[in-house]
């Protein structure tokens, strides 16, 4: 009997997320979903075979560790990690909640460490496998309204890059995949209205394909910086 492979994903909405449990479903890959919303992760396992929920808020980092744990208990050894999770606060400098920034760190830094901590040891002596993490615009300059968001995507962003270093050598591939673009979800398209051409979207399905290309890179092309974005996004 072949086991499958197995790849987990962490940050599983219904848009970039779910497409990147499908595509890896898809390519033959058993996929672990974590999210904080169960009733998503249900009807995702309900519809695509050879998916599994694992309800989790990533940002209580002890509960983190031990739905990692109880992955690797039911499954095994990931092949591919992708932390696709994000929170954020939206708000001017001076009206910034500490505790909820704070949280915003957690989700997106120190969860990604946590898994690296779980998992890489682990995936190294499979000999090969991706720990892959989405990243955005806000990653690499911060504007005002980004105050409470940026600069915890960008420490993920070198956070990332330290791992790589350290990783990449030992024959597990790091990469930092940047998102740059409105993506195609209903509640994007309903905030930004009518009028904006399709093709200034990026679609969930694509996406997750590029992703699902990167986790599979030969050795002797491994990308670490990686950026997407319609052919007309400005940058």
């Amino acid at each position: 009997m072949v086991t499958k492979p197995l790849c987990i994903v962490v940050g599983v909405g219904g848009g970039t997320g779910e497409a990147i449990v499908k595509r890896f479903a898809e390519g033959g890959y058993d996929v672990a979903m974590i999210a904080r919303k169960a009733s998503r992760l249900e009807r995702i396992a309900a519809e695509t075979p050879n998916t599994h929920a694992y309800p989790c808020d990533i940002g209580d980092l002890d509960v983190f560790r031990d739905t990692l744990a109880a992955i690797r208990s039911d499954h095994g050894v990931p092949k591919v990690y992708i932390q696709n999770a994000a929170a954020a606060v939206f708000a001017h400098y001076q009206d910034i909640d500490i505790e909820a920034f704070e949280q915003t760190f957690r989700v997106n830094v120190s969860s990604t460490l946590v898994a690296a901590q779980e998992l890489a040891p682990a995936m190294i002596g499979q000999g090969d496998g991706a720990f892959l993490v989405t990243g955005n615009t806000g990653a690499w300059r911060g504007k005002p309204h980004f105050t409470g968001f940026a600069p915890t995507k960008s420490g993920q962003r070198i956070l990332t890059e330290a791992l790589a270093r350290d990783l990449n050598p030992q024959g597990l591939h790091v990469a930092y995949i940047t998102i740059d673009a409105l993506i195609d979800i209903w509640w994007v398209r309903e905030r930004m209205g009518e009028g904006r051409p399709d093709d200034q979207y990026a679609v969930p399905a694509d996406i997750a394909g590029e992703i699902f290309h990167i986790a599979h890179q030969p050795k002797s092309t491994w990308s670490f910086n990686v950026e997407m974005r319609p052919h007309n996004e400005p940058f």
